[in-house]
């Protein structure tokens, strides 16, 4: 088990940016694969993108190209680095260690 906390949400404006951090209470270096997830109000929480231990990265369609997931295994750190963000983009963002440790989540929203 590992605790996830999740950082850095707020408000911005269609076209704005925001960094994701999820800071770990433990070493993340254990975990292959690190991912954000994200669920917006009445929908499904959806996988956003996905990062292992050797830096290889997967992204859904709706943001590659806007997004960019990282990871400092040294600080167990993991970042989600949003640019161009669209209304559309809102939702809460969750941090995950597969399978079943969560972080608490941080709102995203992002005004027309």
């Amino acid at each position: 088990q590992v605790q996830l906390v999740e950082s850095g949400g707020g408000l911005v404006q269609a076209g704005g940016s925001l960094r994701l951090s999820c800071a770990a209470s433990g070493s993340i270096f254990r975990f292959y694969l690190m991912a954000w997830y994200r669920q917006a109000p009445g929908k499904q929480r959806e996988l956003v993108a996905t990062i292992t231990t050797t830096g290889t990265t997967n992204y859904a369609g709706s943001v590659k190209g806007r997004f960019t997931i990282s990871r400092d295994n040294a600080k167990n750190t993991v970042y989600l680095q949003m640019n161009s963000l669209k209304p559309e983009d809102t939702a809460v963002y969750y941090c995950n260690a597969p399978p079943t440790n969560w972080g608490q989540g941080t709102q995203v929203t992002v005004s027309s």
